[in-house]
């Protein structure tokens, strides 16, 4: 039976950079069909959670830039239910308006984040894993977030350690670890206690909100002030004055590496946070000198390792290469070592200073 106080925040108001030159100002990744399905990351983010949330309680929070990029990909979703933010203040924020918003339409409101731009497999496990936190903190006072069993000494993402069970599958947290060089990354690895930190959340909304009060009290002072205003016609015009006024900072550093009651569900479903082009080529199907292409036509000689993503009737032919990343969207065509990827935010810098906002 489906319950009516289960909500669903998706957040999807993020640039996608390290996607570049593909992931644009204009069209971010989490807009894009990257996988071929005919459905983009959002549109997936979306159906995956139906099952469990009603639709009329999934909540779309993105930049106001990108309105009509959501109202277009999912017409299903009631106009009150898409929150558009005046500015980019990174997740922390982000979830306390969507708190504020959904406890003031159900005071007995359970919630789950997640990114918008996550592949997810397995999708059966899933929904049995969220059903799982939902249950929990609808019975704890617990903040709970999801983690991953690692399978490399991985740099790019956090890292959960955890402590004591408490249920089967859900223990308390004892340390977030925040990217990893190399060497510690491996020892993560080695020791079993380590997680990957999957970015998807669960709470209670009053859960969320004490969270808030206790441990970055000055992100939410301004909606105690206004709190009468969530739910109705006021309500953007409030976030409108003093949403810019937010720090900007991720809910990892503002709450959950602060806070007592902070719990992990292991879970076994695939996952994959899509943030770079070798996380695209880990994900997707390779011919057999192991070269990815998305939706265009390559001659390949000598050459294994590659992913091809090239807009248009293009025909790319290479000789020699190994290990790149050859990404042409029509007005920037970046070629790049796979193993030099961290750099290509720099790359979107370097070009922003010597060409402007042509390329962003």
């Amino acid at each position: 039976m489906e319950n009516k106080h289960r909500y669903c925040v998706i957040m999807c108001g993020g640039i996608g950079s390290r996607f570049w030159p593909y992931s644009r100002t204009n069209l971010p990744k989490q807009f894009i069909d990257f996988l071929g399905t005919g459905r983009s990351l959002l549109q997936m983010s979306f159906d995956r959670i139906l099952p469990i949330v009603p639709k009329e309680n999934i909540i779309i929070v993105t930049n106001e830039a990108y309105a009509p990029l959501v109202r277009q990909q999912l017409p299903e979703i009631l106009p009150e239910n898409i929150l558009l933010e005046p500015a980019r203040r990174n997740t922390a924020p982000c979830i306390a308006w969507a708190a504020y918003h959904i406890a003031a339409r159900d005071e007995h409101a359970s919630m789950i984040v997640t990114p918008s731009d996550h592949l997810i497999t397995r999708e059966h496990e899933f929904l049995a894993s969220i059903e799982k936190g939902f249950e929990f903190v609808e019975s704890h006072d617990a903040l709970l977030t999801l983690g991953i069993t690692p399978t490399r000494p991985e740099t790019g993402y956090g890292y959960i350690q955890v402590g004591e069970e408490v249920e089967h599958d859900i223990n308390k947290v004892k340390t977030f670890t925040e990217k990893p060089d190399k060497e510690l990354a491996k020892v993560f690895l080695a020791s079993g206690e380590f997680f990957w930190n999957s970015g998807i959340f669960l709470w209670s909304a009053d859960a969320i909100r004490k969270a808030f009060h206790d441990y970055a009290p000055e992100i939410v002072a301004k909606f105690d002030e206004g709190v009468e205003v969530f739910g109705t016609e006021k309500e953007n015009e409030f976030i409108g004055e003093h949403f810019p006024a937010c720090m900007s900072i991720s809910i990892d550093f503002a709450v959950m590496e602060k806070a007592h009651n902070v719990y992990v569900e292991t879970v076994r479903f695939g996952w994959n946070d899509l943030g770079t082009w070798s996380a695209l080529y880990d994900q997707s199907p390779k011919n057999r000198d192991g070269n990815v292409t998305q939706n265009c036509s390559v001659l390949a000689y000598n050459s294994s390792g590659n992913i091809f993503a090239v807009r248009g009737d293009k025909l790319i032919v290479v000789d020699g290469l190994k290990d790149y990343i050859i990404a042409d969207a029509g007005d920037v065509l970046l070629v790049c070592p796979k193993a030099e990827e961290q750099r290509i935010k720099q790359m979107v810098n370097d070009a922003k200073l010597n060409f402007g906002d042509k390329y962003q």
